[in-house]
């Protein structure tokens, strides 16, 4: 992704025109890598995102609410003793590399003004946000504390000296000369492809390097004196139209996937779909929102992921024994016919016989068959012996199957309860679906005396284009609340045919026209582990007409005199209503 030092350059830009002698309102830190700082500008108030996300670092204005942890990170409370109430006096960029510097005026608690300093590093894993005293350099604190044993040249935690990363030695790009750009490329062996200006300029990502090598059109140029002028000439026009602020900014997609974006129109990228934002701030809150959103809640919910994949694997291991046992008994008749055949013949067995040829009396064809027998029984004991194995065939395979019908039940419920956390969209639908597991007893959970009870999600809301209610249920607590509780007989239930997914309701409200049917249909789809399939089946019919059996898991229900709908799942395009 580009969030290069150029395009840093450009949110440079936005802030300083935003924020610049805004005060700082409140801290707030919603993730383990992030804060947000809400800032007062006159009458105005603007939030601030900073993260040092190892995989989205970034800073930018925002306007996504998140929820709050209950009790605020060490970090947080530092950055609100020093920080709140304070003016944000100036913001740097150390030389166009991705590191900012926020600068705070602020005063202390015996009334004398101090300046602090936030220094944002945007590097990958190795970003972090750390709050530097002005005056001696000394690190209040960091969002990541980094010892000496891990990084040897510089530590990042308290109570010590600050030192930057260290300077980069390529090239600024808005100050140099022919001169160094030609004895660079020298001293490096710069060779002329896509990557030569990522290597020879510091802020520039991949994405620029191969941008300007593709305007130059790099692959047929042989360097010479002429060439390489003409080269240096198109960067230095091109980073001082940068350095004029005459941005634009563009993303780029293919199909569904976001691709990559810039702060000017990238020709390399003409055979992807380009939409254009009015500030970089608001292109990367759209860019990177829905990407860290899910790798996040990816990383929540990991473990509840893998306890429930556990017990899919045990289902799955269970189920294979009890088929193999299924598949013993199922000689269980051929040993009854033994038994019967040598009842009747059992006056011309002898102790000592290993085994007795009989007329098959049941078969039609009447051919004889050979018994094997136990030599050291007497005859009553063989034909016990065959009529025990039979019953304990019998009730074998009677116990496979009640076992089977209920591992097939509970491997059904681990679907769709997978299905539900891969369709989570927040914290607190994640912290449902644990809860649901823990009073399913698949998590082991110690009360105490003191647990909160937090308030319940309500389930998905929408208007469909005919102005009829449709509801979604977002877990198996959900789904039952919706069809056992909240709808009426008359209502319609959605469900995708032997595919786990989301109870859907629609509210029967008078004849309900096709076209409303189509689109609750697409949602019980989208919200089911057939959401990437084609012509997936939903069936629908009255709430009268759907059952939960007694002790069946949450969720769980029995139906009949359905129809079925056939569709292809897309993304919900229906007006959602907020009713959290």
């Amino acid at each position: 992704m580009a969030l290069d030092g150029i395009f840093l350059y450009s949110i440079i830009h936005e802030l300083k025109d935003t924020i610049i002698n805004g005060k700082v309102d409140k801290v707030n830190q919603p993730e383990k890598d992030e804060i947000i700082l809400n800032i007062r500008q006159g009458r105005k108030l603007i939030k601030l995102l900073i993260s040092a996300s190892s995989n989205y670092p970034r800073i930018h204005l925002t306007e996504t609410n998140k929820p709050n942890p209950l009790k605020a990170p060490m970090f947080c409370m530092v950055l609100r003793k020093y920080l709140t109430n304070s003016r944000i006096i100036d913001i740097n960029q150390i030389n166009n590399d991705r590191i900012v510097v926020l600068t705070f005026e602020s005063r202390d608690e015996l009334g004398f003004d101090s300046i602090y300093s936030l220094v944002i590093e945007i590097m990958g894993r190795h970003s972090n946000i750390t709050l530097v005293r002005e005056r001696d350099g000394i690190i209040m604190d960091s969002i990541k504390h980094i010892t000496p044993d891990v990084n040897s040249y510089r530590s990042t935690f308290p109570g010590i000296k600050y030192v930057y990363p260290p300077k980069s030695t390529k090239l600024n790009p808005f100050n140099f000369s022919f001169g160094e750009a030609e004895n660079y490329i020298n001293e490096n062996n710069i060779d002329l492809n896509e990557n030569m200006f990522l290597m020879l300029f510091t802020g520039i990502s991949k994405t620029l390097s191969k941008e300007l090598a593709f305007n130059l059109n790099l692959a047929n140029i042989t360097l010479n004196t002429e060439s390489f002028n003409n080269i240096i000439d198109y960067c230095k026009n091109i980073f001082n139209k940068i350095n004029l602020k005459k941005f634009e900014y563009f993303s780029y997609k293919n199909d569904n996937s976001l691709i990559d974006f810039y702060c000017f129109d990238l020709k390399s990228m003409g055979k992807y779909t380009k939409t254009s934002y009015v500030s970089p701030s608001t292109l990367l809150e759209s860019f990177y929102f829905t990407k860290d959103k899910l790798d996040r809640l990816k990383a929540k919910s990991s473990d509840l992921q893998k306890i429930v994949n556990n017990n899919i694997n045990r289902c799955i291991k269970k189920a294979k024994i009890l088929n193999n046992t299924l598949k013993k008994c199922e000689d269980k008749e051929k040993v009854k016919l033994y038994g019967e055949l040598i009842t009747a013949n059992i006056y011309a067995l002898e102790k000592g016989m290993k085994e007795i040829e009989v007329l098959n009396y049941y078969s039609e064809k009447g051919e004889n068959i050979k018994i094997k027998l136990d030599e050291n029984k007497t005859p009553s004991q063989n034909v016990q012996s065959y009529y025990k194995k039979y019953n304990k065939l019998k009730k074998s395979e009677e116990a496979a199957h009640e076992q089977l019908e209920q591992n097939t039940d509970e491997l059904n419920y681990l679907y769709s309860v997978l299905t539900n956390i891969k369709n989570a969209n927040s914290y607190d639908e994640i912290e449902e679906i644990k809860k649901e597991l823990i009073e399913t007893n698949y998590i082991k959970f110690k009360k105490s005396r003191k647990t909160k009870k937090s308030k319940a999600l309500k389930p998905l809301h929408f208007i469909s284009s005919d102005g009829f209610d449709i509801y979604v249920g977002k877990n198996n607590i959900q789904n039952d609340n919706l069809t056992l509780k909240f709808a009426n007989k008359h209502d319609i239930w959605l469900h995708t045919k032997e595919i786990p997914g989301s109870h859907v309701i629609i509210r029967n409200s008078g004849e309900i026209p096709d076209r409303t049917l189509m689109e609750a249909a697409n949602l019980a789809a989208y919200y089911s582990k057939g959401q990437q399939s084609s012509k997936v089946p939903v069936d629908y019919t009255e709430i009268k007409n759907v059952k939960k059996p007694s002790g069946a898991k949450p969720g769980m229900v029995i139906y009949y005199t359905n129809q079925t709908l056939y569709i292809t799942p897309e993304e919900p395009k229906l007006k959602e209503i907020n009713n959290k």
